[in-house]
């Protein structure tokens, strides 16, 4: 689970820091002076990461798309027809990875090019109810368009973190010279700083796209209530409940793929509500 978090959030900093680095080798630090500029680039360095996050994720977990596999054409049956419950445009691949934890995600750049990805364990540990309220919750995602939209929030929260990271160097530098304007940084330590207060501006920025990615996943569960109905989507997250409490182990917080979260202090940092949060806000909508 740990692997998948901070590849992911790898991704997003390296391109962004590689950006930086250019810039500066250029001579160009003057334009990160912009906040405009910062958005721009803040935006090139989420929407990579959107664009190749299929193709990574595909890998990471290696998973198998199954597709035309005969084998799982009762399980690609029914996302595809969950999909088009949801309208998409295009049915969305299906693919398994092997896992003991129960979990299922949605990846890709669009509702025309969409992964929905299931463990082994949600495959022979959930009955169909609680499975399809796990796949149409994923397969909502996919219909919100939560994917761009995470890329989206990424992407400003990136302009933002590059932003306050010019301006305390900046702030830095000049502290760092004489009277006469002599010294300051070096190129290294520049760069050494750079990465420093990237890092620490984005942890301190992070609770922001939790925050937004704990609204999506309330809303992908309404999404999931619609297209499945309501009672499989409170199935499934009562199964993940009672799962994690059979477990007693605590499940990360900052978690990106991952379809469940525990109850913490640092739920601030969690990117998904907590179940019992989630099964409440269900039983209290009008779907049906």
């Amino acid at each position: 689970m740990t692997r998948r978090i901070f590849l992911m959030m790898a991704v997003n900093i390296l391109v962004v820091l590689a950006i930086s680095v250019i810039l500066s080798a250029l001579g160009l630090n003057n334009y990160l002076d912009s906040i405009v500029y910062c958005l721009i680039w803040g935006m090139v360095g989420s929407f990579i990461s959107l664009m190749l996050s299929k193709w990574i994720i595909k890998r990471m977990m290696r998973i198998e798309i199954v597709d035309g596999s005969p084998h799982y054409s009762g399980l690609v049956a029914r996302v595809h027809d969950f999909a088009k419950r949801a309208g998409l445009p295009k049915m969305p691949e299906v693919g398994v990875y092997e896992s003991d934890e129960i979990n299922a995600f949605a990846a890709g750049r669009s509702k025309s090019n969409s992964m929905v990805a299931v463990s082994t364990a949600s495959l022979n540990r959930m009955d169909r109810d609680e499975l399809d309220g796990v796949l149409a919750h994923e397969v909502a995602h996919i219909a919100n368009g939560d994917m761009v939209t995470m890329a989206l929030v990424q992407g400003v929260v990136n302009a933002f973190v590059l932003f306050l990271m010019e301006i305390a160097t900046h702030a830095i530098n000049q502290f760092m010279r004489d009277e006469e304007g002599e010294g300051g940084l070096s190129f290294i330590t520049h760069m050494v700083l750079h990465i420093a207060l990237y890092t620490l501006f984005s942890f301190l920025c992070y609770p922001i796209v939790a925050w937004v990615s704990r609204q999506r996943e309330f809303r992908a569960d309404s999404g999931g209530a619609t297209i499945a109905g309501k009672d499989k989507m409170i199935a499934a997250l009562s199964k993940l409940e009672t799962t994690l409490g059979e477990l007693g182990r605590a499940e990360p917080q900052m978690q990106v793929m991952n379809i469940s979260a525990r109850k913490s202090w640092l739920q601030i940092m969690s990117t998904h509500p907590p179940l019992a949060k989630r099964i409440v806000a269900l039983r209290n909508n009008s779907v049906s």
